[in-house]
């Protein structure tokens, strides 16, 4: 898959809602990159791509974890920030919400590996001047 940059937090939105419409219904999507990388940017253009909410209704789940987007769950948007062990994970239901029919976008997920499933998409973003993004986007198995 290409590389993409982006300048501007609308750009980057905009990439959001053009990948969304790549997305199979079910697919595990990782956001990697540092604090302010532009990761919950990203995820406002998926959301908005899929229909599911508007960019200004989706903020980071830092705190709550896990926010829903759409009828019947169609995204889910996590955030694994807050957490440092993965029994930790355990009560969240990850298991279950893989195996839903939906988009499920997982910000710090590369700190657990072992719980990824082995197909996913991987988005790296790597922040440059003012606001400038690459995004970096591969397809794993």
């Amino acid at each position: 898959m290409p590389v993409y940059r982006t300048a501007s937090e609308e750009e980057t939105i905009l990439l959001g809602e053009r990948l969304a419409a790549e997305f199979p219904k079910r697919r595990i999507v990782l956001l990697i990159g540092p604090l302010g990388a532009g990761k919950t940017t990203l995820a406002k253009g998926i959301v908005k791509g899929l229909g599911a909410a508007s960019p200004d209704e989706v903020s980071s789940p830092t705190f709550t974890l896990i926010h829903e987007y759409g009828s019947e769950g169609r995204v889910f948007h996590i955030d694994l920030y807050r957490l440092d062990e993965a029994r930790e994970l355990a009560t969240l239901g990850l298991e279950d919400l893989f195996e839903r029919e939906a988009i499920v976008l997982i910000e710090w997920g590369e700190r657990f590996p072992q719980i990824l499933p082995p197909q996913r998409t991987e988005i790296s973003i790597r922040p440059g001047a003012n606001d400038e993004r690459e995004i970096d986007v591969r397809a794993i198995a």
